[in-house]
Formats: C-alpha cells, sequence, structure tokens
C-alpha cells in the first residue's frame, strides 16, 4: 500500500511505497572515560544519497547515508553510520526529471527520518542530543551535476 502519492507536475506520478532503515552503528570506542572529560567535540558530518531502478518496474531505492564522527583532541567520541532509503514508484519522468527526483526530491523526503535515527543514537549512546541541520538536497544536487558537468567539458 503506498503510503503518499504525489503529482510531481507535467504528469510524473511520484508514489512513496516505504521507508526503512537500511543500516545503522553506532561506535563509542572511548567510554566510559570520555564522560569524565568536558564535552566540546568535534564534529564532522559526511552526507550522501544514491538512487538506482529496482526490478523492471518503475520502482526505484533511494538511500540517504549519513556519517557522524564526534572527536576531542583526537579521540574519538562516537561514529555514527547511518542509511535510510525509501521505494518510489515514479511515472511519466523524463531522464533529467527522473534524475532529479532521485537526487534531489527523494532525499529530501527521507531526510528527517535519518536526522531523527541519528538523534536517537547519539542520545541512546549516553552522549548530549545532537541534531543535524537541514540539508538543501537541491543545491546539492546542482553543484554534483555542475561539477560532472565541468569535468565532461575539461
Amino acid at each position: 500500500m503506498a503510503e503518499n502519492q504525489t503529482d510531481a507536475g507535467n504528469g510524473i506520478q511520484l508514489t512513496l511505497q516505504r521507508i526503512y532503515l537500511k543500516d545503522a552503528s553506532v561506535e563509542s570506542p572511548n567510554t566510559p572515560e570520555v564522560f569524565r572529560e568536558s564535552w566540546q567535540p568535534e564534529v564532522n558530518v559526511d552526507l550522501s544519497s544514491r538512487g538506482r531502478q529496482v526490478g523492471e518496474e518503475p520502482l526505484y531505492e533511494v538511500t540517504v547515508r549519513v556519517t557522524v564522527n564526534a572527536t576531542r583532541e583526537e579521540t574519538t567520541a562516537f561514529l555514527i553510520e547511518v542509511e535510510q532509503a525509501g521505494l518510489f514508484s515514479i511515472e511519466g519522468a523524463s531522464e533529467g526529471a527522473l534524475d532529479r527526483l532521485l537526487g534531489s526530491y527523494c532525499p529530501n523526503l527521507l531526510f528527517p527520518y535519518v536526522r531523527e535515527v541519528i538523534s536517537d543514537l547519539v542520545t541512546r549512546a549516553g552522549f548530549p542530543q545532537f541534531l543535524l541541520a537541514p540539508v538543501n538536497f537541491e543545491a546539492l544536487y546542482e553543484q554534483q551535476r555542475n561539477r560532472a558537468e565541468g569535468e565532461s567539458n575539461g
């Protein structure tokens, strides 16, 4: 049963079939010692997304992967990796429109879920609440597209 159906314009039908957690891991190798120190970590966040067709149907899996690494004086406090995914049925999209949907629109729908998982895992690991800042997937998509065009022209 479809969870959400959207008329994305120009005859494009997008249906969100399912949202699921594909992978999650938490490492806090320096506990409990890290809890005894003042909490002023350096946090590095790496974010990526990818889309792929599943089978012959107009069904696509989009995965948003986030890695959060918190360190203090080169000592790892925690390392969290999460892959949040969704299955989308997309019909009536040209190749360019499909690429844009898989690269920006679908990851944008998945981001609140991955953000919640990260926050929950950080808290469950015993650390202060951590919230990922909002992400502009449209801008990331445009940067990636411009970079790819620059490489093919250069």
